[in-house]
């Protein structure tokens, strides 16, 4: 049973959700208060967080920001309806997804199955577990990420979007299909995450010998991954 933790000072929505959550066969932790919340992170391990970005002690901002500098769990934000500044904020302090509320609870659902599917998908015994690019290496099994054998931090959902790339070198794939095999989910309107998650892992990755990024943008088609694979 995946263990959640819900943090949102919306104490009815909370108790709703935790609820359809626990009857949809998750193990619910919840809090109203960030702090309370962030406490119990430090203290047990959880498979995926809920977060609210508008709490009045502790806002879900600052929490993700502190959790990130020692946890890489997967978060979906809850932002309040047309707050794109947030999301966009949210995302590249490494959420990986984000609904706005008041949001359905299957939806949720939905999201969060999308996400653990990917997080703890089994491996599969395959010739080479590790993937090398270049100075780039990928390790399929643990879902780690090398530049000159140095660990390069990535969320699930980054991981995600980057080992899609990856698979596909040499292709362009649209912002639609990265979103629908990378993040589980279509894209909408207006949607950003997939440009910010980019963003994020071409950061992280730094750039190759001749200043270009891993990952190159093509203007009105999408985003490719040119490095040939050498193992």
């Amino acid at each position: 049973m995946n263990r959640l933790l819900l943090i949102d000072d919306d104490i009815q929505l909370t108790s709703l959700l935790a609820e359809y959550l626990q009857k949809d066969g998750f193990d619910v932790t919840s809090y109203n208060d960030g702090f309370a919340g962030l406490s119990c992170l430090q203290q047990q391990q959880f498979d995926l967080l809920i977060l609210d970005i508008m709490m009045p002690t502790l806002d879900g901002i600052s929490l993700l920001k502190r959790l990130r500098q020692t946890n890489n769990m997967p978060v979906i934000m809850l932002t309040a309806r047309g707050d794109e500044f947030d999301r966009v904020v949210g995302l590249e302090l490494g959420a990986d997804d984000y609904l706005a509320k008041p949001c359905l609870p299957r939806e949720l659902t939905a999201r969060i199955r999308a996400i653990l599917r990917r997080v703890q998908q089994p491996s599969k015994p395959q010739q080479h577990s590790a993937l090398q690019y270049g100075a780039l290496m990928i390790n399929t099994v643990n879902r780690s990420v090398y530049v000159d054998q140095k660990l390069v931090e990535l969320t699930g959902a980054e991981f995600n979007v980057l080992y899609l790339l990856t698979q596909n070198a040499g292709q362009i794939l649209s912002k639609a299909a990265l979103s629908e095999q990378a993040l589980g989910r279509a894209l909408s309107s207006f949607d950003r995450s997939i440009d910010v998650h980019i963003s994020h892992i071409r950061q992280k990755l730094g750039k190759l010998p001749n200043g270009q990024y891993w990952i190159t943008a093509v203007r009105g088609k999408g985003y490719q991954f040119t490095y040939a694979k050498t193992l």
